[in-house]
């Protein structure tokens, strides 16, 4: 059995790096298309690429955290999800990445539909609203899961073990 954990571990350690890669290459491609857009001269083209720059490089910011969170929730702690703090944690990092990402998303496409296709302000009104719809269900999450985590204070203490792995 210890085998098997140890290969999953392995494999949650090529795709941190792989999420680690994508991001990379997200921001290089970010930067490419920041740098062209300010080449060609300061005005609402410029803008129009710094924006999609911006959108892509939210992007890069999930892969990272995505990458980040794997390699010290799977791998440095070999941490199994299982109480309720390890799971509101976990949740928690990836939530924060995802909300943040999504509303600078929906932001990008409400700044490009204004300038360029007002019936794309659907979508972007839409996954604005999503955004709110996930942070509040997330909240709710929270709070529920706080009652549980004190039935369960030994989970909290495994937790604050396990954080020890990081320093």
């Amino acid at each position: 059995m210890k085998a098997l954990l140890r290969l999953f571990s392995i494999i949650h350690a090529l795709m941190a790096f792989l999420f680690a890669c994508a991001a990379i290459v997200l921001i290089i491609i970010a930067a490419r298309i920041g740098w062209t857009a300010v080449g060609g001269g300061l005005d609402r083209v410029a803008a129009q690429g710094i924006i999609e720059a911006v959108g892509l490089l939210a992007a890069a910011v999930v892969a990272l955290q995505i990458a980040q969170t794997i390699s010290e929730e799977e791998v440095i702690r070999d941490a199994h999800i299982s109480g309720p703090t390890r799971v509101r944690r976990f949740l928690s990092r990836f939530m924060v990445v995802v909300v943040v990402a999504l509303a600078i998303e929906g932001l990008v496409a409400t700044f490009k539909a204004v300038r360029e296709d007002s019936v794309q302000l659907l979508y972007a009104a839409s996954l604005l609203l999503s955004v709110g719809l996930l942070l509040a269900g997330w909240g709710v999450f929270i709070r529920l899961n706080r009652y549980a985590e004190e039935l369960e204070p030994e989970a909290m203490a495994a937790a604050k073990r396990e954080d020890r792995k990081l320093e």
